[in-house]
């Protein structure tokens, strides 16, 4: 913790415990962004399955993490048995392992979902958006039995899947694939990571014909970014999350978030300083750049979000434009 006063005003600077090799997360930084940047999924990556019109279960599936809908109600959430939280917040399952939303629950969650839900139609327009792709029409659109690279991959139709697929390549390398119509998953097949790829890395921006269909007893890999439905056919199962645009269908599968890796960096407060306004000036060192939270507050217990910046430079400035009335106001800055 550090502490700073001027004008007889204390804004203290609590920094992330964040620890590691920084100079590691430099040089891998560099190699990610001299390919593709993977796609930031902002509050939408809070979940694990986000849909906008439903999402059903034939039981029992076993999920990991949130699920939620927006903007359809609680009804469209069928075959999780939900029970709601006495916060009326929240409802559980059984078949959840995690919170399950709806906008029709109680304040806050609501707003958390229409931004969650902006946060997954951002990033997929931010996957459709890519240019210059790396490679265009692998397989003419079948890419069973092939092993991919990192990149940018494009297809003007659907994509099918009839044998495994592997995706080769280091845990920094991005997979972005842009596919007009439909992904189609035959029974029993296999989306394989090798080399130390991550399924956080790899999205499926999917804007045509049906969604994804991933069939029975399958594995997927990745994050599904679907402009249609994603239906998973019984015993079928994900490492990564889904997001669509309308319903996801699952009948008994397995879903599970990928791993996070951990954030390695150096945050810390620099100087900070009060204009004869109220206004306030912080000044944060984040190396490297990665999106922080910075919050406020008068009392330590209560605290308010000034902004949640992806930075592109450092030291970092910022201003608190609420005047400060009060005589002391504490400020905090983490990873989110």
């Amino acid at each position: 913790m550090k502490k700073y006063t001027s004008d007889n005003l204390l804004l203290n600077a609590l920094k992330s415990p964040i620890c590691g090799l920084l100079s590691a997360l430099l040089l891998a930084q560099v190699s990610v962004s001299a390919a593709q940047l993977p796609v930031n999924l902002r509050s939408a990556g809070n979940f694990t399955v986000l849909a906008k019109s439903g999402i059903s279960t034939v039981p029992s599936s076993a999920i990991k993490g949130d699920i939620g809908v927006s903007p359809i109600g609680s009804t469209a959430i069928t075959g999780f048995s939900l029970i709601m939280d006495s916060s009326t917040r929240f409802s559980t399952s059984p078949q959840v392992v995690g919170k399950v939303y709806a906008p029709n629950y109680s304040a806050p969650t609501p707003a958390l979902l229409t931004t969650a839900v902006s946060d997954m139609e951002t990033a997929f327009t931010d996957a459709a958006g890519r240019t210059t792709p790396d490679f265009t029409e692998r397989g003419a659109g079948n890419i069973g039995g092939l092993t991919l690279t990192p990149g940018l991959y494009k297809w003007g139709t659907g994509v099918n899947i009839t044998d495994n697929v592997t995706l080769a390549g280091g845990p920094n390398d991005v997979w972005i694939f842009q596919i007009a119509g439909s992904v189609t998953m035959a029974a029993s097949k296999s989306v394989i990571l090798s080399g130390g790829a991550q399924a956080k890395n790899v999205f499926w921006q999917v804007s045509g014909g049906v969604g994804v269909q991933v069939g029975t007893q399958a594995h997927f890999e990745g994050i599904v970014l679907a402009q249609a439905g994603i239906i998973f056919k019984t015993g079928a199962s994900v490492n990564g999350r889904l997001y669509s645009q309308t319903a996801v269908t699952l009948e008994s599968n397995a879903v599970t978030p990928p791993a996070a890796a951990p954030l390695v960096g150096r945050l810390e407060f620099g100087p900070i300083s009060r204009a004869a306004n109220g206004t306030v000036t912080l000044t944060l060192t984040n190396t490297p750049t990665l999106q922080l939270t910075i919050e406020h507050s008068k009392d330590l217990v209560n605290w308010v979000q000034l902004e949640k910046p992806t930075p592109t430079l450092s030291p970092y400035v910022t201003t608190d434009g609420t005047p400060v009335n009060e005589s002391r106001r504490f400020y905090r800055a983490f990873y989110p």
